[in-house]
């Protein structure tokens, strides 16, 4: 896989497996994509409008409706179906913010005040949940199929979260506990977003289980990527804090393979991860000692491979534009650095 490592994460239109086709049609399905959010989110109460569509002013990469949208190439193409599928996955995707916002007491969303600091926690979770409905009413249109997809979703997304802010429980691994957790927060989505794709671009049920496995790999792997940018890269790199998960106490991959070491040269970083790293001094000195832990290597190696089993789903596919982008996906979302 490449090394070189770009910001942001990789939008299908930028990736060298995409041609310039295939790039015009994505271009102009995340469009029409962008303007049924845009309508649906509107509301006749001009508070609610603005709570709700405050996340989608603010921006983001639309990562989950380009997959769905590249998904559908390996079919027919981009459809009315396809881009209310695309919709419905970037609606859940962004009420699933609103709630993580409150979660985390974050104050800050897409260089922009998160809603829970503009609006309030209560609001903030109500304007979630209107969104979650909003994408059920949209999936709805797709038939029973989608809707039955769309709730299995949003059931493993809940119990990931809920999971994911909780111990690992006795006599269970950490490092499997934490990657079945990922599956469930993270994986699970991007994968419906690649079967939505997949299943309304009219493609066989051999195709849509295919990229219902890349998706869910491959969301693993952007997940597992983006714990190590949090440790790796610089605020001017990613426009993010360094070490937001350390200091709320998240033990992400490098996290957990240090605490399972009984290398007496790892005490003190051992002491600073289970500690208190409210401060930005003890914080600093957690992520200094970290990056230079083995550790780090570790986590990136097994990132990589993850995104490699993404890779190695699409070979029974034929070869085409879009498998060659997808292939490219995958190596960019471990090779960002924000």
């Amino acid at each position: 896989m490449a090394t070189g490592a770009q910001r942001g994460t990789p939008s299908v239109l930028e990736l060298p497996g995409a041609s310039e086709e295939l790039r015009t049609r994505l271009a102009d399905g995340l469009a029409a994509v962008n303007a049924l959010i845009e309508e649906r989110v509107d509301h006749d109460d001009p508070f609610i409008a603005e709570a709700g569509a405050h996340l989608t002013a603010a921006g983001g990469k639309r990562f989950r409706p380009l997959l769905t949208l590249l998904a559908s190439e390996l079919g027919s193409g981009a459809s009315t179906q396809v881009v209310a599928a695309a919709a419905g996955v970037e609606l859940t995707h962004l009420a699933s913010l609103y709630h993580d916002d409150v979660m985390d007491e974050a104050d800050v969303r897409r260089g922009a005040p998160s809603a829970n600091a503009l609006y309030g926690n209560s609001t903030a979770i109500l304007v979630g949940d209107l969104l979650f409905g909003t994408a059920s009413d949209i999936v709805a249109d797709l038939g029973p199929e989608a809707v039955k997809i769309q709730a299995q979703t949003f059931v493993r997304l809940c119990s990931g979260q809920i999971r994911d802010d909780r111990p690992t429980p006795p006599g269970v691994d950490p490092v499997e506990h934490h990657l079945g957790v990922l599956a469930d927060k993270t994986g699970v989505l991007i994968a419906t977003a690649a079967r939505y794709g997949a299943m309304f671009g009219g493609c066989d049920a051999a195709t849509v289980e295919v990229m219902r496995e890349y998706g869910e790999r491959l969301g693993m792997a952007f997940q597992l990527a983006d714990d190590l940018i949090d440790i790796g890269s610089e605020a001017d790199e990613t426009g993010k804090t360094p070490g937001t998960d350390l200091r709320e106490g998240k033990r992400t991959l490098p996290v957990l393979h240090v605490l399972a070491s009984t290398d007496p040269a790892d005490a003190r970083l051992q002491a600073l991860l289970t500690g208190d790293l409210s401060s930005d001094e003890r914080l600093s000195e957690a992520l200094t000692l970290l990056r230079a832990h083995p550790a780090m290597e570790r986590a990136r190696e097994h990132t990589e491979a993850v995104a490699r089993q993404a890779q190695d789903v699409l070979a029974s596919l034929p070869e085409s534009d879009a498998r060659s982008a997808l292939h490219a996906l995958a190596t960019g979302v471990v090779h960002r650095v924000g």
